[in-house]
């Protein structure tokens, strides 16, 4: 892979990561209802998937996914089915939205989860490697090559989605969404539920 090719690359990659979406949603979500490390683990849960996108593109089982419509279609109502139970829990919160419903290890492993379900479900993740990430791969690229190709998709992915958690927890909003918890977590329940809706209707 030259020089060129992969700048290339790195702003295909930094734009599909700053794009807005049910993954973005799914990590303010962790920062804000838990804390900035919740967040992180999310983003950082996230990024493994994209990573695991990333590998099977490489080696062609993409490829199942765009010939497939049932495949796709699977996919993509797997993943509004997991935006809309996300919507429905932040609902059905309460007073409570912005507490932690769990402590500990636990609290991190559905952080973890929701990072990587929602990154594996996202029919948005698909289209993009599928579309635009396939468009760097070349029969002619060696091990290293590939390497290199999964590791700047990945530690993009996962960089970004670690700035924002830790923007987030830096501006001090703790309090103030604490005292308007309700509205807020009402207000996630329709943006999770809307993104279903999105999704399958694309």
């Amino acid at each position: 892979m030259t020089l060129t090719n992969w700048f290339s690359l790195v702003a295909v990659c930094v734009l599909g990561a700053l794009s807005p979406g049910p993954s973005l949603a799914v990590v303010l979500k962790q920062s804000i209802h838990n804390d900035a490390t919740h967040g992180m683990i999310a983003g950082i849960s996230h990024a493994l998937g994209v990573a695991l996108w990333a590998v099977l593109t490489i080696v062609g089982l993409g490829v199942l996914v765009s010939e497939s419509p049932l495949t796709f279609a699977l996919l993509t109502y797997a993943g509004a089915a997991y935006l809309a139970w996300l919507g429905v829990k932040a609902l059905t919160a309460g007073n409570n939205a912005l507490k932690p419903l769990t402590q500990g290890a636990r609290a991190y492993r559905q952080a973890a989860r929701d990072g990587l379900m929602i990154s594996l479900l996202n029919p948005k993740l698909a289209m993009f490697f599928l579309a635009l990430f396939s468009q760097f791969i070349s029969s002619e690229h060696t091990l290293t090559d590939q390497l290199i190709m999964v590791s700047t998709v990945t530690l993009i992915d996962a960089s970004w989605y670690i700035l924002v958690a830790l923007t987030l927890s830096r501006m001090g909003l703790a309090d103030v969404l604490a005292r308007h918890s309700k509205r807020i977590n009402q207000i996630s329940g329709v943006i999770f539920i809307a993104l279903a809706i999105r999704v399958i209707t694309l």
